[in-house]
């Protein structure tokens, strides 16, 4: 859903009810809670909901995400899950109020394209990151290129991300990556365990360019290559930009939203 088309849905809620639609991971939290709200609050399918209500974890959040990329509805999480960064406090009560003075925060999903040892392509979408992870005991060999120009000739590492704002504050995060504002037209690009060149952190790259990885000694070397939930093995050539064209809206609970969550983190509150 564009900017345009969410400031109309977020105006037209003032005016009636907001139809909810709920979905829930497996976990026996998250179910009962959606038992308890579907009964309280009405049960509609995705599709003729107004808004999805997500209980879960983060894991949760990433799932509802990539199935709402067709129909752009804007997704309300509640963590009922573990760790719970892309969530709201789970509360049964007042939620309709919640949504309607929801902040909304703007995401645009990574596209892999990926060519295997067998010359398969896949495509595949991310939220997070796409990440690089070495298959054996052998560390993983990566030739690195921005818009077709090669930056780094050979890495050596257990592997490489490339992360959005969004997921800057993941698994990049614990790579030991940057943490990005939400709204900067930025990508991580951070290596895991590097070996060599040893001193070599990353590099913050615009939004708008296309980096291209190629897995260097294939057949002794393996690599495989993640899109948040699909992995591909035996990865031989991996080309990744932001879809600017596919935008999603996460609602979050005024002065929680990921803006503020992700200076938060910075500042280790």
């Amino acid at each position: 859903m564009g900017s345009k088309g969410g400031q109309a849905a977020r105006e037209s809620w003032r005016d009636r009810d907001i139809a909810l639609a709920f979905v829930a991971s497996g976990a026996p939290e998250a179910q009962l809670a959606l038992q308890r709200l579907e009964r309280f609050y009405g049960a509609r399918e995705p599709d003729s909901a107004d808004v999805i209500v997500a209980l879960g974890g983060d894991g949760m959040m990433l799932q509802t995400l990539h199935r709402s990329l067709d129909s752009g509805k804007p997704i309300y999480g509640m963590n009922r899950g573990s760790i719970g960064f892309l969530m709201n406090e789970f509360r049964e009560d007042g939620l309709i109020e919640r949504i309607r003075e929801a902040e909304r925060s703007i995401v645009h999903p990574l596209i892999m394209r990926v060519t295997d040892g067998m010359d398969i392509v896949t495509e595949a979408r991310a939220f997070n990151e796409v990440s690089l992870l070495r298959q054996t005991h052998q560390a993983a060999k990566l030739e690195i290129a921005v818009d077709g120009n090669v930056r780094l000739a050979e890495l050596i590492a257990d592997g490489l991300l490339l992360a959005t704002p969004t997921g800057s504050t993941a698994y990049n995060l614990s790579a030991n990556g940057p943490i990005l504002p939400l709204n900067a037209p930025l990508m991580a690009l951070t290596p895991i365990s590097a070996f060599r060149p040893r001193r070599w952190r990353g590099a913050l790259l615009p939004d708008t360019v296309r980096v291209s990885i190629r897995a260097l000694e294939a057949e002794k070397r393996p690599v495989s290559a993640v899109a948040d939930h699909v992995e591909i093995r035996d990865a031989r050539e991996i080309d990744i930009h932001m879809d600017h064209a596919v935008e999603l809206t996460m609602l979050h609970d005024p002065g929680h939203g990921l803006d503020e969550r992700i200076l938060r983190e910075q500042f280790g509150a």
